[in-house]
């Protein structure tokens, strides 16, 4: 039985045609590609980033008057290229929940119920929705599941109202 060289790395469902070839559908090939290509990008970066801030601290080592300008110029251009090339992986690492921010509330999706936190929040969300007035259709989420902000639905409930035509 012949196999298409591209299948045997790839993992999930394949079927075969009637040569007995397995068909491997494009998402499989991009999604394993992607995965390799954003390690690859990141490994880069990381390096790039590192490279940089080696650069500068050699920069200000190696020069005799550490605050003339020419020093702060390419110290600082050696330090802002460095956090550009450093941002992508932290925002990969953020996005992938494997980067602990500090002093930022986690979600309890993430976290997990806790008796005193769900009972906290319990209480919260009675009192909210007490003072909120009773949406008239289903509440609007955005793109990653979360509530719209009141004056977002106000913004969309007159959206949604018919116009009124000028006569």
């Amino acid at each position: 039985m012949k196999r298409c060289p591209r299948s045997r790395n790839l993992r999930g469902k394949r079927s075969s045609n009637k040569e007995g070839l397995d068909i491997v559908t494009t998402a499989e090939i991009e999604s394993t590609g992607m995965r390799a290509e954003t390690a690859v990008l990141n490994i880069l970066c990381v390096v790039a980033a590192i490279a940089l801030i080696v650069f500068a601290v050699l920069k200000a080592l190696s020069s005799g008057d550490f605050l003339s300008i020419d020093n702060l110029f390419f110290m600082t251009v050696f330090l802002v290229l460095a956090l550009m090339f450093a941002i992508n992986p932290l925002l990969y690492l953020k996005s992938q929940g494997k980067l602990p921010i500090p002093f930022m509330k986690r979600s309890a999706s993430e976290d997990g119920p806790t008796k005193l936190g769900s009972a906290r929040e319990a209480q919260l969300s009675a009192t909210s929705t007490a003072s909120q007035p009773a949406a008239t259709g289903p509440a609007l989420l955005d793109a990653k599941g979360r509530p719209v902000p009141s004056d977002v639905r106000q913004i969309m409930d007159r959206m949604k109202q018919p116009r009124q035509e000028d006569v």
